[in-house]
């Protein structure tokens, strides 16, 4: 019968919808995020951002499974990914390091607008994000940047120096590993990760009386990721071939 509801149909589009709308909670993540800063609380602030990584970090999974590209077309779920990404790893961020003035004051604009336009340049390269789940640049990590500056109590002048060393090393080429997404130590790299995230989480609970220890200990993890991108990059360790349209059914 022509015009009769198919609620089948129906219900594909609404798990597309609930998809899109799970990515885009991340904007509220990043305004509480926001609020927190503004009040000084530095810690509830990283919390939103944590909680947003892992909206991050599952809701392509959601994505997928609800055939996002397929009942919905018309709408660019990547875009809106990216907007959020960069409000959440780049804007809040910024926001913080100029709030809780982690660097010298008279850096404090100029350290922030380095942050935002350089990651303006690197989430606009056609290869931010490559077939073969590689990001190009230092992927503006900037979240885990100011949560160790903040756990670190580190000199204004060292933490500006770090910062602009990153704003540096997101116009340098060099391919960076997609975590959850790696084709190669894929398994090694997701348990580290996880590992790495829960001390992550421990020093972010005991902030500001960071334990010393388990900040020197929670480097393995970006030094290890580090090093791995780097041998990956200048071709110490041999990449595996993958297909674009294999990359893309991932």
């Amino acid at each position: 019968m022509s015009g009769a509801c198919n609620p089948a149909s129906e219900m594909s589009l609404l798990q597309a919808w609930l998809a899109h709308l799970y990515t885009a909670s991340g904007a509220v993540l990043a305004f509480l995020a926001a609020t927190e800063t503004f009040s000084g609380n530095y810690r509830a602030a990283l919390l939103w951002l944590a909680a947003q990584v892992i909206v991050d970090a599952t809701d392509g999974a959601f994505a997928r499974h609800a055939r996002v590209s397929e009942r919905l077309p018309w709408f660019n779920g990547a875009k809106l990914d990216d907007i959020i990404d960069y409000i959440c790893y780049v804007f809040v961020p910024a926001l913080i390091i100029w709030r809780a003035l982690l660097v010298p004051e008279t850096l404090a604009t100029p350290i922030a607008a380095a942050m935002l336009i350089s990651s303006a340049y690197g989430f606009n390269r056609e290869d931010a994000k490559t077939d073969d789940h590689f990001f190009t640049g230092f992927p503006s990590y900037w979240n885990v940047a100011v949560a160790y500056l903040l756990f670190g109590g580190w000199s204004p002048v060292t933490n500006a120096v770090i910062l602009l060393t990153l704003v540096v090393l997101v116009f340098v080429p060099i391919r960076y590993i997609y975590p959850s997404r790696t084709p190669v130590f894929r398994m090694l790299m997701n348990v580290a990760g996880g590992a790495w995230g829960v001390a992550m989480v421990v020093m972010l609970w005991q902030y500001p009386r960071v334990s010393p220890t388990l900040l020197l200990g929670s480097f393995v993890f970006p030094v290890y990721y580090t090093v791995v991108s780097l041998l990956l990059h200048f071709g110490v360790l041999k990449r595996p071939r993958t297909s674009a349209r294999a990359a893309h059914q991932e």
